[in-house]
């Protein structure tokens, strides 16, 4: 994230993640190019070959064990950033209940210290979708929900186009420092024409 930006934090453990992270969402001139920032961020987390070579050699061949595997990678290894986790059963693509395809968080750390939907939005909800979409071959569909702070991890399961996706049709919290001024709707929350999708091509 550091390299994204260009410079470090003044702030020290977890408070200069949310600190770097309100930076990234606020220096591209559009949500897209925050988002593909981020997708970036997260390809250079793992060996360059892995999300590729994880495509070819698990994704495509054996999807629902796939989505098992991340899930339960997803809620082992990420309770430092987004607090107390656990695997689910959910909906996925057909109508289908994928068993262990679900992580619960159940209270979102990184969205309650944000306090800011723009931030999930483009810092986490989409380019995260799109670089298990893109990057790992599976479908990926993330549900915060901006009442209770906790977001629901759907691995199979496509996400809608944003038009009918609740996320990005929220007012962004009465807390967020970075909300404009007078503006209902918070300003970093871009809605493509109806019917795109709020992926990113590769």
């Amino acid at each position: 994230m550091v390299d994204a930006l260009g410079s470090d934090s003044q702030l020290s453990g977890y408070d200069a993640i949310i600190d770097l992270t309100r930076k990234l969402n606020s220096k591209f001139r559009t949500a897209a190019e925050t988002q593909e920032a981020t997708r970036k961020i997260l390809n250079a987390l793992f060996p360059s070959w892995l999300p590729g070579a994880f495509k070819v050699m698990f994704s495509k061949p054996l999807p629902e064990f796939s989505c098992r595997l991340n899930a339960l990678a997803t809620a082992l290894t990420c309770q430092w950033l987004m607090g107390p986790c656990k695997v689910n059963d959910v909906e996925i693509d057909g109508g289908k209940v994928g068993t262990g395809h679900g992580v619960l968080v159940e209270r979102c750390r990184y969205l309650e210290q944000a306090g800011c939907a723009s931030v999930c939005i483009n810092s986490c909800k989409v380019p995260t979708q799109t670089f298990f979409e893109k990057d790992m071959g599976l479908p990926l569909t993330m549900t915060p929900n901006y009442d209770d702070f906790s977001c629901q991890f759907s691995f199979g399961k496509t996400p809608d186009p944003v038009d009918r996706d609740p996320a990005f049709a929220t007012p962004c919290f009465m807390q967020c420092p970075s909300k404009r001024a007078r503006t209902p709707a918070c300003g970093g929350i871009e809605l493509p024409p109806s019917g795109v999708g709020a992926t990113i091509s590769p």
